[in-house]
């Protein structure tokens, strides 16, 4: 007979909007089984499972904004009086309110000035699902006996209809499928998940059912919203506060840390309920929609994510998504679970011209048949072949979400997106990496005249030689990082140079002049205007991610502002509950080509040569597959 052995969730504090799947283990008389494929339609053994979701709904409690886990015994009635929302207000002590005073008066400041400002330049992402009005910035406690008080007087919400009474407590039903995602309905309540086996002949329950009390449900954790900052004075706004010009559009990117890292050791300071991917998805899904970009590269999207989740999630927001999976030459996980890049562009902007899915294993192959000696050629691929990748696509704007008929009129933007590399000892091989990336857009950029875009995380710092290759075009001879280079495949025969004029968009923040911009600058690195971080862990803070462009023929119109160590709050690192990833977003508006413009465009932009294009990397052509 089918009986259950055991009951789990990944995690037992439930967060609004975050679903939860349990665990159920079942006792075959010969095995144990999973119920992945157990159903009422699919019985197995003649049984299947039925499942329950209750909630208490009579010892409802507020909880702590700063420690979601933790009862709220204080309420700021500044943002009571402000219309910040309600479960922002709450703190658990005294102390707690205090050591978050820096960060929670943010809150405070951006509420009075959506009032007093109605014509900000300055638009929030992140964040603008976040209802804000009139109020002070004024801020007192409330401090509660009991937790009645920070109910705020809430009508019960669940169907009197459906009870359950067990020792004077109130149950109600809130649903009947494996999973259940909590709602904002549910805050402070407990929930209750049973699960017992039925008869699928007689639909009669068998045994005892299960049971599984949860932690009160929290309020998923939002972070202060980050704003578009203009670019010396460009731009302007459009009617809802967004920053808009002639041809503009926007890029995001964005290391997203895949799961199979995202490990309890290594984030030990991180609590384990916001660590798991069923939330850690929902939040980052919900910044990524939120900042609404016309093209999106990530990086560190595991496969099973990527077909499973974002992929699908986000054409629910009108996005068309392409893939590049990492080789698995070293990687020894589930192949299911091996990380890559995926590039996503809003429909209605653009088309899919070609793909490009560069594997620097391949490419890594091709330069030791063509410059190792034959002796030497094992060492040289175990240095070199890492299975990283870099995904190219070539992209067609719409106007008014149609192609453009006139074949001479065609915009064209090449989309770069990549991971290089971690291993620091490595440096030889993330120049090279890089290097060969490049080499492979100079062919592009040879065969037709197209604005570029080269996203990712290139795991090297500002000053770095990938980067000074990038950002320069050039790596001086006498810089340090060319001391590694066990192979010999960087100098003297390597000409570590490219004619691509790429600038990073964030060093644009360098050039804005005015009151308002210096703390943006001052968030910097004053040798290479590079922002002085876009990861922070617990071993390093320092810049790994980059947007760069083609200044002949794009322009940077606004940036999302960076964050500063104070916006992380004191002695934490990332990810934390508010940001779900240990990299920042990077997030720019760009203009110059889109769209067309009236003149004849004849000998611009031309669409065959990108389509008969031939093998980037040499010499050998496998190193890309088109």
């Amino acid at each position: 007979m089918l009986s259950v052995v055991r009951v789990h969730l990944p995690s037992d504090i439930p967060i609004v909007g975050c679903e939860l799947t349990p665990y159920v283990l079942l006792r075959r008389p010969d095995r144990t089984v999973t119920t992945d494929d157990v159903s009422e339609i699919n019985p197995l053994d003649g049984h299947f499972l039925r499942y329950k979701y209750r909630v208490q709904s009579d010892k409802k409690v507020a909880v702590c904004s700063i420690h979601p886990s933790e009862q709220a015994t204080l309420q700021c009635l500044g943002c009571v009086k402000a219309k910040i929302p309600v479960a922002k207000s709450y703190h658990c002590t005294p102390k707690c309110f205090s050591d978050a005073w820096q960060h929670h008066r943010v809150l405070h400041d951006r509420a009075a000035s959506a009032v007093n400002d109605n014509g900000n330049e300055e638009e929030e992402l992140f964040g603008r699902f976040n209802n804000s009005g009139s109020g002070s910035s004024n801020t007192t406690l409330s401090a509660s006996a009991s937790s009645a008080s920070l109910t705020n007087g809430a009508a019960p919400v669940y169907p009197a209809a459906i009870t359950q009474r067990s020792g004077g407590e109130t149950w109600f039903e809130v649903g009947r499928s494996k999973t259940y995602t909590p709602t904002a309905d549910d805050i402070g309540h407990v929930l209750k998940f049973e699960c017992v086996v039925v008869d699928a002949e007689t639909k009669l329950t068998v045994g005892h059912s299960s049971t599984l009390l949860t932690s009160r449900v929290i309020p998923a954790p939002s972070p202060s919203p980050r704003r578009m900052i203009p670019v010396d004075g460009m731009g302007h706004l459009d009617a809802e506060g967004r920053i808009t010009s002639s041809g503009s559009f926007t890029v995001l990117s964005y290391n997203i840390l895949s799961d199979s890292y995202a490990s309890s050791e290594l984030y030990n300071y991180f609590p384990s309920w916001a660590l798991s991917w069923p939330y850690r998805r929902q939040n980052l899904l919900r910044e990524i929609v939120g900042y609404r970009a016309d093209i999106i590269c990530l990086q560190e999207v595991q496969s099973d994510h990527y077909e499973e989740f974002f992929a699908p999630e986000l054409d629910k927001h009108g996005y068309y998504g392409l893939y590049k999976k990492k080789t698995n030459e070293v990687f020894l996980g589930n192949a299911n679970t091996i990380d890559g890049c995926a590039t996503f562009f809003r429909r209605d902007r653009f088309s899919h011209v070609k793909k490009y899915e560069v594997e620097f294993n391949k490419a890594a192959q091709s330069l030791t048949d063509a410059m190792i000696p034959t002796s030497q050629r094992k060492t040289a691929l175990n240095r070199l072949v890492k299975d990283n990748v870099a995904l190219i696509v070539v992209l067609e704007a719409k106007v008014n979400n149609q192609p453009v008929d006139n074949p001479g009129k065609r915009q064209l933007l090449c989309v770069a997106n990549t991971h290089v590399n971690v291993h620091d000892d490595l440096k030889d091989v993330k120049l090279w990496q890089v290097h060969t990336l490049l080499k492979g857009l100079e062919k592009i950029a040879a065969s037709a005249d197209i604005p570029m875009l080269v996203c990712g995380d290139f795991n090297s710092v500002p000053g770095s030689a990938p980067h000074s290759l990038l950002a320069m075009g050039k790596v001086d001879p006498s810089h340090p990082d060319l001391a590694v280079d066990p192979l010999t495949i960087l100098h003297p025969r390597t000409k570590l140079v490219h004619q691509l004029p790429l600038v990073s968009a964030y060093s644009s923040f360098a050039r804005t002049i005015g009151v308002g911009y210096e703390q943006h600058r001052r968030r910097l690195d004053s040798t290479t205007n590079e922002p002085l971080f876009t990861n922070v862990t617990r071993d390093f803070i320092g810049s790994l991610d980059y947007i760069f462009y083609t200044a002949d023929s794009l322009v940077v119109e606004s940036l999302l502002e960076l964050l500063d160590e104070e916006s992380l709050r004191k002695d934490t690192a990332l990810p934390s509950p508010e940001w779900s990833s240990d990299h920042i977003a990077l997030f720019s508006l760009l203009s110059k080509c889109f769209p067309p413009k009236a003149e004849d465009n004849s000998t611009r932009h031309k669409l065959e040569p990108i389509l008969r294009l031939l093998p980037l990397f040499p010499p050998h052509p496998p190193s890309v597959k088109p």
